[in-house]
């Protein structure tokens, strides 16, 4: 097997651990499957299309873009202080790192889950205190729950663009690769 032929397979692993990382916050994601391409673009022993390359880099910006975006939008719309958008990202890291990973079930995916739920939630209470309980609780977990929502879009959108970047580097590099079924 020729170098290449191993380099092709060891980037195209590299962008499953990509498209992987594109849900799962602790691990790389679009911007793997960017340097990947781009490694294969430069590297190639043969003249590659720059499709690949252009939709990788591409892929990375809209989706640099869409996960800060789909959540900070989600949260303003439904009355968002910064205090609960800053209380999201807290609880993120602690229910990923901290509280949650030992949990038998889930582990760190549902840490990441329910720590941002209550972080949005507790900073967004803690901010609300001109209002009455009652109102405090209903304001905070609104927040909560459009912080989460929003957040998974956000999620669900970059592995599509994570997803499209590799089919079209697979498709446009394939038969360059060196590689047969």
């Amino acid at each position: 097997m020729s170098p290449f032929v191993i380099l092709y397979v060891v980037l195209v692993l590299l962008m499953l651990v990509g498209l992987v990382g594109a849900f799962v916050p602790a691990l790389p994601g679009v911007g793997l499957i960017a340097v990947a391409i781009a490694v294969w673009t430069f590297a190639s022993p043969v003249a590659v299309s720059k499709t690949a390359l252009i939709a990788g880099i591409i892929a990375f910006v809209l989706s640099t873009g869409i996960s800060y975006a789909a959540t900070y939008l989600g949260a303003k719309k439904v009355g968002a202080s910064n205090w609960g958008q800053i209380g999201s990202v807290i609880g993120l890291v602690v229910g990923f790192l901290g509280l949650l990973p030992a949990l038998p079930i889930g582990g760190p995916l549902l840490g990441i889950l329910v720590g941002t739920m209550l972080g949005a939630f507790i900073g967004e209470f803690l901010y609300r205190k001109e209002l009455a309980f009652s109102e405090r609780l209903q304001l905070s977990g609104k927040v909560s729950l459009a912080v989460v929502v929003s957040s998974l879009i956000g999620t669900l959108l970059e592995g599509l663009l994570a997803l499209i970047a590799v089919v079209i580097f697979l498709f446009t590099t394939w038969q360059s690769s060196g590689l047969s079924f």
